[in-house]
């Protein structure tokens, strides 16, 4: 297929890239700033910024399909007004951006795939979620909706639709195992808060394999809660963390502290999702890692 792909800079982007480029798809990578590299026969790079027109808005005309991954991080600032804008704007004005290049396509795409969290669901205790649960309320969770909205427009104009509410993504050396595992290597280790929130994990090779699932399957359309089909809590993560790495897990970061530090972002991670998959098992998605232990030991840490 021609797929456009955003966000093919990031951490899940770039992994996506390349599995769908050894899958024999070529692919239009937007990023606001391509990187220094090499362009290979599958891939080529255009710049692009959401909202002028240019030779990226002509590309989605006669591509097979759009997967929107684009969004600064959500954890990589204190939630200020401003980093809440810088929030806003690269999820939903991309999305609207993206949706209104489809409008405007003579041969429109099949599919837009586009990004959204768990966060949609808010804080909800022991709740187990999937994607028929009500969003919840905060900052995080409007933002998902808003975010979901947008892209949902595409399916007026007769593209299938599949949005990714992912959880935790568990890759080595980045996302959030980048900033877990050296306090532990350190013998610090420990888990945030009270430990009894949950933590809605997946393994990249599942995020990647769900995507592509995704991509595939024509009957795949709606949200998708893209987390491991058996969630568990913070504590117990950090205890598989500590083992894998031979280190204890006796540190915990007090909430009071962490909410001094984080500010209002403390609260997503102090509270967490228990989000199950049920969408993806219900077209049965083969995960490649459904448990943690294993999923941390393929990695190598």
């Amino acid at each position: 297929m021609n797929l456009v792909l955003t966000g093919a800079s990031g951490f899940i982007g770039s992994a996506l890239a390349e599995r769908l480029c050894q899958d024999g798809h070529s692919l239009l990578l937007l990023s606001r700033k391509p990187p220094a590299e090499k362009i290979l026969p599958q891939r080529r790079w255009l710049i692009w910024q959401p909202g002028i027109s240019g030779e990226w808005a002509k590309s989605i005309d006669g591509a097979d399909g759009i997967i929107n991954l684009a969004g600064a991080p959500i954890a990589g600032k204190r939630w200020t007004a401003a980093q809440k804008e810088t929030l806003r704007a690269s999820r939903i004005d991309t999305t609207h951006a993206l949706v209104d290049a489809i409008r405007k396509a003579r041969v429109k795409p099949k599919f837009l795939i586009s990004s959204s969290a768990v966060g949609y669901y808010g804080p909800r205790g022991d709740e187990a979620v999937s994607e028929d649960s009500a969003p919840g309320n905060g900052f995080l969770a409007q933002l998902c909706v808003n975010w979901e909205a947008e892209a949902n427009k595409a399916k007026d104009l007769g593209v299938r639709v599949a949005l990714l509410r992912t959880g935790i993504v568990l890759g080595k050396g980045s996302g959030a195992l980048a900033k877990m595992v050296p306090p532990f290597k350190l013998f610090v280790g420990g888990s945030l808060g009270s430990g009894k929130q949950w933590f809605p994990w997946v393994h990249l090779s599942d995020e990647v394999g769900l995507i592509k699932f995704l991509i595939e399957n024509d009957k795949a359309f709606g949200a998708f809660n893209v987390t491991a089909p058996n969630p568990v809590t913070m504590g117990e993560f950090c205890k598989a963390l500590g083992k894998v790495l031979h280190r204890p897990s006796w540190a915990p970061v007090p909430a009071p502290l962490l909410s001094l530090m984080l500010g209002e972002m403390a609260e997503m991670l102090l509270t967490g999702q228990r989000a199950v998959p049920q969408a993806a098992l219900g077209l049965a998605y083969p995960f490649i890692f459904p448990h943690l232990l294993p999923a941390l030991q393929a990695l190598r840490l």
